[in-house]
């Protein structure tokens, strides 16, 4: 190796490090601007990069969204990891619950690309699903020991949560309107899971 010549690690830090600050500047604009309204070229120039250059981290303003939704949701993820389940589940559904609603008034542009359809035609690759999947997956994985598994009542918990933190940024950006409702709304959700119908346990028949 020739002395000075710069490996391959020294590269691929330098381009991990160049890649981390696009995405900031990136979720700057967006704040500023708005999701849809996010710009290559003023991405460019905030990081002082003409914009060709740019393009050799991501080739098209969809992946750079897609690398703005996987971060996102990294940091989702992350949040949720470090929820304890509580001893019931009111309290399961409480913390998970307020850990959502107050991720997404933290940041109503990552809410909005993370949760909303906000920017037209972007569609998130394989990779970036798997992530939010797996975000997706620790809320089942938790309720699942309260026997709760039937998609209808995901969609409810989902609907509340989103309808309450969307509620939040809309109508009181920086208040607690609706983050006083969060208690009320677990125990509402925990109530009408608790008195659902049970599924009747198979029997195997006599042969």
């Amino acid at each position: 190796m020739v002395l000075g010549e710069a490996t391959p690690t020294w590269r691929e830090s330098r381009r991990e490090a160049a890649i981390d600050t696009i995405l900031a500047a990136a979720w700057e604009l967006a704040r500023r601007d708005g999701v849809a309204g996010l710009s290559l070229s003023e991405v460019a120039r905030r990081v002082g990069m003409k914009p060709p250059s740019l393009y050799s981290y991501f080739d098209s303003k969809a992946a750079l969204y897609d690398a703005m939704f996987a971060k996102g949701y990294r940091e989702y993820l992350s949040r949720q990891q470090a929820v304890e389940p509580g001893a019931t589940l009111r309290e399961t559904l409480g913390r998970k619950q307020r850990r959502f609603v107050e991720f997404a008034v933290e940041d109503p542009a990552r809410h909005q690309l993370l949760f909303q359809r906000t920017v037209p035609g972007f569609v998130p690759s394989e990779a970036s699903m798997a992530i939010a999947n797996e975000a997706y997956d620790l809320l089942r994985s938790a309720l699942a020991a309260y026997d709760i598994t039937d998609q209808a009542d995901f969609d409810l918990i989902t609907a509340v949560n989103t309808g309450l933190a969307d509620q939040q940024i809309s109508n009181d950006p920086g208040g607690d309107r609706w983050l006083r409702q969060l208690d009320r709304a677990a125990d509402m959700l925990a109530a009408a899971l608790e008195r659902r119908p049970k599924k009747p346990v198979a029997r195997k028949g006599k042969r």
